[in-house]
C-alpha cells in the first residue's frame, strides 16, 4: 500500500525531535533592547501578537481569542499597562467597556520582535492550500491540548 508520507510512528518520532528545537529557537529570539527591562513572558508575547495582528480589543474579547480566563488577561493587561506597553482607553460607544491597544511608543519594537516568527510561518504556510494550513493549525492545537491534559498543566 503506497503512502504519501510518514507512518504515525515515524511522524511522532520526527515531531519529538523537531518540537524541542522549535521551542529552543523561539526562546532564543532576542528581545529588542527597548523591551528587555519588562520581563515579558510567552503569555505576554501571545497577547501582544494578538493585539498587533487583530488590533485593539476588550479584555473579554482577548480572553476568548487567547482561550484563557478573563481574570488572567486582566492581570496581564494591568501589568503591561503599568509598564507603558499597553494603553487602556474608554470605549466611545459604551463607556463601561475598556479597549486595550499597544502603545505607540512600543509598537515598532513589538512589530520587529514578532516579524521574524511571522515571516517564518508565512514561508511555511504560503505554499499550502487553505485546508492544509488548517490541518497544520488543528494538529498543533490538538498537540497542545493533549499535552496539557496528559501532564496536568492548567490552561
Amino acid at each position: 500500500m503506497p503512502t504519501d508520507g510518514p507512518t504515525v510512528d515515524q511522524g511522532v518520532r520526527e515531531m519529538l525531535l523537531l518540537m524541542p528545537r522549535l521551542v529552543a529557537r523561539a526562546k532564543r529570539m532576542p528581545v529588542p533592547e527597548q523591551l528587555r527591562d519588562f520581563a515579558l513572558t510567552p503569555r505576554h508575547l501571545t497577547l501582544l501578537a494578538l493585539l498587533l495582528h487583530d488590533g485593539p480589543a476588550t479584555v473579554k474579547t482577548l480572553a476568548g481569542r487567547l482561550e484563557i480566563a478573563s481574570t488572567t488577561v486582566s492581570l496581564m493587561v494591568g501589568d503591561l499597562s503599568r509598564q507603558g506597553i499597553l494603553v487602556r482607553t474608554e470605549d466611545e460607544r459604551d463607556r463601561r467597556r475598556t479597549i486595550v491597544s499597544i502603545s505607540d511608543a512600543h509598537r515598532d519594537a513589538i512589530e520587529g520582535w514578532l516579524a521574524a516568527g511571522a515571516d517564518a510561518w508565512r514561508t511555511a504556510l504560503e505554499p499550502l492550500a487553505p485546508a492544509e494550513r488548517q490541518l497544520v493549525i488543528d494538529a498543533l492545537r490538538t498537540y497542545e491540548r493533549e499535552t496539557m491534559k496528559r501532564t496536568g498543566q492548567p490552561d
